[in-house]
């Protein structure tokens, strides 16, 4: 056989036409129920993971007069996590929801405020420690990408991970924090 006559033998077969449209028709709808029944599972193992954490107390809102802003921040929030487990979530009372966030830092400690998610204020007696990471909670980051701030809410120690949109301020509110957790403690004793 020569080229040309390969080529025209070819050209010359077309594609079956689909006379099956039942067993297409068939296949889309289950197709699309199994991803409906994912959706599903995922959505009952996001309340579940909620209700497991429900002995989370309410979280606090930020004094009236919080005191005088020492940084601030605009970002996002990309979940808080049980205290050096960067894969267990916390999801109770919307910890568990990322969002766009504006952190303000004040000597009465971290107001977060997130548009279209609960705010909540993170105390200056509840901040352990401030510090660079790579990820938290599923996101993952190069190294020194997040802002990971450890606090204590009720009887539980949390990590929460910020992400600035100017990487560059991270370096000074782990500074910032650090130094207002020492200055703390040292009233403290």
């Amino acid at each position: 056989m020569t080229l040309i006559s390969i080529a025209a033998e070819a050209a010359g077969q077309k594609s079956a036409e689909v006379t099956d449209w039942a067993g297409r028709l068939g296949w889309v709808a289950g197709l699309l129920l199994f991803v409906a029944f994912v959706y599903w599972l995922m959505r009952q193992g996001w309340k579940w993971r909620g209700s497991l954490q429900s002995d989370l107390p309410e979280l606090p809102t930020a004094p009236e007069r919080p005191g005088e802003t020492v940084l601030t921040l605009s970002g996002r929030y990309h979940g808080s996590t049980t205290a050096g487990q960067w894969l267990d979530r916390i999801v109770a009372h919307g910890l568990g929801t990322r969002s766009r966030a504006e952190l303000t830092l004040t000597d009465a400690g971290i107001t977060v405020e997130r548009p279209g998610a609960t705010d909540f204020f993170i105390p200056a007696d509840a901040l352990r420690e401030a510090r660079l990471d790579k990820g938290i909670a599923g996101k993952v980051l190069t190294e020194g990408g997040l802002l990971i701030v450890t606090w204590t809410h009720g009887d539980k120690t949390l990590d929460s991970g910020f992400r600035s949109d100017r990487a560059a301020e991270h370096t000074a509110w782990v500074e910032a924090i650090n130094s207002m957790i020492r200055t703390t403690e040292g009233i403290a004793r």
